[in-house]
């Protein structure tokens, strides 16, 4: 009997040391050991294998599905269980008179404990948890950060491709508020002078010049006799400056990968044909116009995809039937993807325009003559200028109790009845409020300080 033993261990131990070889390079695990008269299980990584010790001897073997696992045995008490495919299957074992061992369930499963390793290398600190179901791999957990969650993704893709199951969460702030001010500035300058002269007597009446001006702001008019001829000559000067100003400061909050939208403007009415000569109305926004797409990829680091407009009403461009006046729209747009962290501000400006006009008639010959030719001609100068800028802030926000919260009109108390009529008092500053609102609206607001009606 020591002999058998001793002679069992060695062939144990050789087959230990050539399964790698045989099997494809196939790395046995630990010993496993089973009770007769007791079914139990046993877990096979794939493409790995097991050795299995049963306390009694067994004289035959079954294995139900051997396209999962396959077997060998390498003495009457020791079995090799190789994992081929993912699935469970049954190991059963027999004594020489054909009595049953035991059964034993063996399940077969992707290995994932080389996963978990480059997981923790690549992801340190990160709290994701890898289970295997089927033939695929599970990840659930909390993570930092959407792009961590990629790339656990990405690497669970490269051991199970197609068969990755997804049920981690994305922990911190998801939440992204936008605060967007518009400027425009619009610069225009004209300057024209026109000339016109006459000159009547008997038989002879003679006009020139380059035309009178639309709402001309200096006329000078003067005139004298040479002979029997009456000279009248008649300037005309016009200079105008202008600048306008427009601003609008909205502040937008969107959830993390979702939408969200701005308009400060109206809707403008254009009738559109239809077939079988139906007209019908489509309406066509306008005003400053702000979409963008937040997406926190990395901590505090915010991946901002923005598009912004700013149109207006051009009636000197639109179109007329006589009837149906169609106006045009003036329109400066933008797009863009850009990378910042919290509280950091971008500015998207050159979106400028520069329209200039010079323009000169006069008199055929006269208006050649050097001094006197420009009582024959008139010239009008014009430019106009217009920048948008679009400067951007990102803010990561949480919600808060609606209490801490101020309004416009917190600060502000309607008359009653009888302070109008009698007293002629208007509405008020509040005096006393109450709650986190009412210290909130004790505060000082003096200055440029949006949402607050002083």
């Amino acid at each position: 009997m020591t002999y058998r033993r001793i002679f069992s261990a060695t062939l144990l131990g050789l087959a230990l040391s050539i399964s790698p070889i045989v099997l494809g390079q196939v790395e046995a695990e630990t010993l496993r050991v089973v009770r007769s008269g007791t079914s139990s299980s046993l877990g096979v990584p794939m493409n790995r294998a097991v050795v299995v010790e049963s306390d009694v001897p067994f004289a035959e073997l079954s294995i139900a599905n051997p396209t999962i696992a396959d077997i060998s045995s390498l003495s009457d008490r020791t079995i090799y269980v190789l994992g081929k495919s993912p699935g469970i299957t049954t190991l059963t074992l027999f004594d020489a008179t054909g009595k049953l061992i035991t059964n034993v369930e063996v399940s077969v499963a992707p290995d994932i404990s080389e996963f978990k390793e480059r997981l923790r290398q690549i992801l340190p600190g990160e709290e994701i948890e890898v289970r295997t179901a089927n033939d695929g791999i599970v990840l659930s957990g909390t993570v930092s950060s959407a792009q961590k969650l990629q790339r656990a993704l990405d690497l669970a893709a490269r051991y199970a491709p197609e068969r990755v199951s997804n049920l981690m969460v994305v922990g911190g702030v998801q939440q992204v508020m936008l605060k967007v001010r518009f400027a425009e500035m619009q610069r225009s300058v004209t300057k024209a002078l026109s000339a016109t002269t006459s000159i009547s007597g008997e038989g002879i009446n003679f006009a020139g010049g380059g035309g009178s001006l639309a709402g001309a702001s200096g006329i000078l008019s003067f005139g004298f006799d040479v002979g029997a001829f009456e000279v009248n000559m008649l300037l005309q000067a016009l200079e105008s400056k202008g600048v306008v100003r427009t601003l609008a400061e909205p502040n937008l909050t969107a959830l993390s990968g979702q939408e969200a939208r701005f308009l400060a403007g109206g809707e403008y009415p254009v009738p559109v044909a239809q077939e079988d000569g139906v007209i019908s109305v489509e309406f066509k926004p306008f005003g400053v116009e702000l979409d963008f797409i937040p997406r926190v990829v990395d901590g505090d680091l915010i991946n901002l995809e923005m598009a912004a407009a700013v149109s207006s009403i051009d009636s000197a461009n639109g179109i007329s039937d006589g009837t149906l006046q169609i106006d045009a729209f003036k329109r400066r747009e933008t797009s863009t993807t850009v990378e910042v962290r919290d509280g950091e501000s971008f500015a998207i400006a050159g979106l400028l325009q520069d329209d200039f006009l010079d323009n000169n008639s006069q008199v055929p010959w006269l208006g050649d003559i050097p001094v006197l030719g420009a009582l024959f001609r008139s010239a009008d100068y014009q430019r106009s200028q217009s920048e948008l800028v679009i400067i951007i802030t990102a803010h990561l926000v949480t919600p808060t109790r609606g209490e801490a919260l101020a309004l416009p009109t917190d600060r502000v108390k309607p008359p009653s009845e009888k302070d109008l009529f009698l007293f002629g008092h208007v509405a008020r500053d509040v005096k006393q409020n109450k709650g986190p609102a009412g210290e909130v609206a004790k505060q000082d607001f003096s200055g440029s300080y949006g949402y607050v009606m002083d």
